[in-house]
């Protein structure tokens, strides 16, 4: 049986490291207080970066819950030191990319920067995704609301940022040059592979229909922001056909979750009717 106190020094780093690095980054990234650097004929709209919002919001709860027996096996022995490591990198990433300098070299240098750190990040992030859906499945509503969800979040929307961050270091600037063939090429694979990863997200394993979905509202916030007259109908409505591809792919699984806890929940019902009244 774990105690409180089992551990206590990486729990202490946990709630520092998230207070330090965490906190600024989490009340910036809210819109309307959030307007990326660069922007690419891949930029979503700001909304989406809420998510670093809701995202942080139920770690908060983690950093109580580890506190908990249950908690300390799946965030303690889970996660492990990868947590305060993903707070200080996640916090780098987001000091980089919101960086801008007239000199257009150290822009570009910055941009790199920012994207080899958010490689970084979502690899930390893989290894956690990963470590709890193999090793730690949830086992209470509290394992899947504070540990699960926010890493699905996580992994799912670091995706997001990979691509956004190498068309920030690699991409044209979408205000100043207009989207070229090959320009509109490597947009149409990155939506492609978006959503690839989110239909991946849904049909590989158990499924991670949170993961999914936030791949699939940024597929509509790149929509959204790449209008016909600054990316014409390419881009346009190629992020248009990729999203409702990846929502319906959500929606099929949400349903078919729904329904297998509707059908569980009328077995389970069904025995006790049959149980006989005395043993």
């Amino acid at each position: 049986m774990a105690h409180w106190k089992d551990n206590l020094l990486l729990k202490v780093i946990n709630i520092v490291t998230f207070l330090l690095f965490t906190g600024a980054n989490s009340y910036g990234a809210l819109p309307p207080f959030f307007e990326p650097q660069h922007y690419t004929y891949l930029s979503p709209e700001p909304w989406i970066y809420g998510t670093w919002g809701i995202i942080h919001t139920l770690l908060i709860g983690l950093l109580f819950y580890q506190f908990t027996e249950i908690g300390y096996h799946t965030i303690i022995e889970g996660v492990g030191w990868r947590f305060p490591l993903l707070a200080i990198l996640t916090a780098v990433y987001g000091g980089l990319s919101n960086s801008s300098s007239n000199d257009h070299t150290f822009s570009f240098v910055l941009s790199i920067l920012a994207f080899v750190t958010i490689l970084f990040v979502g690899a930390t992030v893989s290894h956690i995704y990963r470590s709890i859906k193999i090793h730690h499945p949830p086992k209470t509503l509290l394992d899947t609301v504070f540990v699960h969800i926010p890493f699905s979040l996580f992994h799912g929307f670091s995706v997001v940022l990979i691509f956004v961050a190498g068309f920030a270091a690699f991409g044209v600037d979408a205000s100043s040059h207009p989207a070229g063939l090959f320009t509109k090429a490597f947009v149409f694979i990155a939506l492609l592979l978006l959503e690839g990863t989110a239909a991946a997200y849904v049909f590989a394993g158990r499924g991670d229909v949170v993961g999914a979905a936030v791949i699939s509202l940024s597929l509509l916030a790149i929509f959204q922001r790449q209008s016909i007259g600054r990316s014409g109908h390419f881009i346009h409505y190629s992020a248009l056909a990729f999203f409702i591809i990846s929502l319906i792919a959500v929606l099929r699984a949400t349903i078919a979750a729904l329904s297998g806890s509707s059908r569980i929940t009328g077995a389970r019902a069904t025995d006790e009717e049959r149980a006989p009244l005395v043993g």
